[in-house]
């Protein structure tokens, strides 16, 4: 499983969501994940729009073997779901 997380210094709910993706990463040998820092990277809302398929308003936008889960409370929820995260 890789996930791929969009996201922004500084930004509270995109450093939640790199936590959690790190604990799944040490806790789980199939789990990898990469953190995008949009502004470091160049990356824009526009472009990060048309890979999502809908407006983007918030970050992070997070998506798992390349579908698109949403933000930080909706990882958070995917992984308590399907991977075993603890709270």
């Amino acid at each position: 499983m890789f996930v791929v997380i969009f996201g922004r210094p500084a930004c509270p709910f995109c450093v939640r969501a790199k936590q959690i993706a790190e604990s799944l990463q040490e806790s789980r040998d199939d789990f990898k994940f990469r953190y995008v820092d949009m502004h470091a990277e160049g990356v824009t809302k526009e472009e990060l729009e048309k890979t999502v398929g809908k407006p983007v308003a918030t970050v992070p936008q997070i998506f798992v073997d390349q579908k698109h889960v949403g933000g930080c409370d909706d990882f958070e929820a995917y992984a308590k779901e399907h991977l075993g995260l603890y709270a």
